[in-house]
């Protein structure tokens, strides 16, 4: 109704990439929880430093919560900053809105952690954001009055559409300052919860909660929504047996979220449950909403047999498609070369239609549903004063699905003779440039495999991090 548009920022991610965020976008005006006021703060000082005289401070809102500590709001308030109801009391209540005069008008801005040196901001149009939204409520069969439990943050492509969707259906938002098993089992029992949506992390947590975090069984049937890195076929049958009904789907940034989902089929409920796991283990048909999807060779584009073994890249267009990268002709010519999007994601498409991705050709590492470069995490590990050479791939984890792997070559003259401590101060060394979720989980030393020209053999790399097995979760 202002006609803005909205940025919803990581709150994991740390001053400096914030920094860049708020100054790219050209924010005017930033709204903050209190928890997070500092982090606010912090990002502003970096772009005044860095302006000098030239930095226009943005209107800073705080939001108060009475159930937190008030000294964080009140230390907000003598900065200067207003807080949110007074700010809303500023409003006219006669105001008389127009919506866009055109659907393409932007809606949302909302940034990729990409393999690139900064992210890159997708643009989001009206149209593409209300078709994705009621595609979500017919994809999921919500009824009017749905009460939804907010454990994916609203900062993923805008809560994967589901803050329009619950407006549209006059749904209710259960929100949550901490993710746990035992407030998600709670808000369930006591909130009538009847969705929620959320990386497979957030399911590997409810799976291993303790009997005490738990009320089994439950009073309703609890519909859940999981994407990111694919959940294993073991996660889903867990979760079917202690009585959610997990809709598995795959989108990105680019295509508002999920936009595609594996349609559960009748026939299927007397196969084996080993069988019915791998089924639903795959990323499916398209959103209703989304005009084009295919598997293509992405030399020809010419569409990959349905034999489910045929690797391709898996493309998109029509509404649901970004309107583009802000301010990045280049990436928007590489991203829709040949009139289709291009997601980067390998796939192949089985016989029955559906959809299978098998890998990722940008080596992004998607970490408790968190888009990680490792071209990124890289760059911090070779700044450690002993490290030669590094190369960062994804490794199984127990808690987070994926999690970073930093495969290192010392520097002649380093004592690598205690690699454990090694590891530690590297890890150490990583935790004060990055955000802590990038932070590799585990350390492998030893010469890196090259081709003829130098370049780094990641297959290779990947295999090893397989061969190793999961990082295990902390049975402490």
């Amino acid at each position: 109704m202002a006609g803005a548009v909205v940025n919803c920022v990581n709150i994991r991610l740390n001053a400096p990439t914030v920094a860049f965020l708020l100054e790219h976008s050209s924010a005017e005006v930033v709204m903050v929880d209190q928890e997070f006021f500092s982090l606010a703060v912090d990002s502003l000082r970096i772009i005044a430093d860095q302006k000098k005289g030239s930095f226009k401070q943005p209107l800073v809102i705080v939001i108060g919560d009475h159930t937190c500590d008030p000294s964080a709001l009140q230390d907000a308030l003598r900065t200067g900053a207003i807080e949110y109801e007074k700010f809303l009391e500023t409003g006219d209540p006669e105001f008389a809105w127009k919506p866009p005069q055109d659907e393409w008008k932007s809606i949302a801005l909302g940034y990729t952690s990409g393999t690139t040196s900064n992210p890159k901001g997708v643009v989001l149009n009206h149209r593409g954001a209300y078709l994705m939204s009621l595609s979500g409520a017919l994809v999921w069969k919500m009824n009017d009055g749905a009460v939804y439990l907010w454990t994916l943050p609203m900062f993923h492509c805008n809560g994967w559409c589901y803050t329009w969707t619950l407006a549209a259906i006059c749904g209710t938002s259960i929100c949550l300052r901490q993710v746990t098993a035992k407030a998600i089992f709670s808000a369930i029992a006591n909130q009538g919860v009847t969705h929620f949506c959320g990386a497979p992390v957030v399911l590997n947590t409810i799976i291993n909660a303790p009997p005490s975090d738990t009320i089994l069984p439950l009073p309703r049937v609890v519909d859940v929504m999981t994407a990111g890195a694919a959940p294993p076929p073991s996660v889903l049958a867990s979760m079917s047996k202690l009585g959610f009904r997990v809709a598995h789907t795959y989108g990105l940034s680019e295509t508002y979220g999920p936009s595609t989902v594996c349609a559960w089929k009748p026939e299927w409920d007397i196969l084996p449950d080993d069988e019915r796991a791998r089924l639903h283990a795959r990323q499916g048909i398209r959103y209703v909403g989304l005009e084009g999807l295919d598997v293509v060779d992405p030399k020809t584009m010419a569409p990959v047999p349905a034999d489910g073994s045929t690797l391709g890249e898996i493309v998109m267009r029509g509404n649901a498609v970004m309107k583009g990268y802000l301010k990045n002709p280049k990436a928007n010519a590489e991203a829709f070369e040949n009139g289709w999007f291009h997601s980067g994601d390998l796939g192949v498409r089985h016989p029955d239609g559906y959809i299978e991705v098998k890998d990722r050709a940008k080596d992004i590492i998607i970490s408790g549903g968190e888009n990680i470069s490792s071209l990124e995490v890289e760059k911090a590990v070779y700044m450690h004063p002993a490290v030669l050479e590094a190369s960062v791939v994804a490794r199984a984890d127990e808690q987070w699905g994926e999690s970073p792997c930093a495969f290192v070559t010392l520097k002649n003259g380093v004592d690598g003779s205690n690699e454990a401590a090694l590891a530690g101060n590297i890890m150490r060394f990583c935790r004060e440039r990055l955000p802590g979720y990038w932070v590799p989980k585990s350390v492998v030393f030893g010469p890196l495999p090259k081709t003829a020209t130098g370049k780094i053999k990641k297959h290779e790399l990947r295999a090893k991090a397989k061969e190793l097995g999961p990082v295990r979760k902390s049975r402490m």
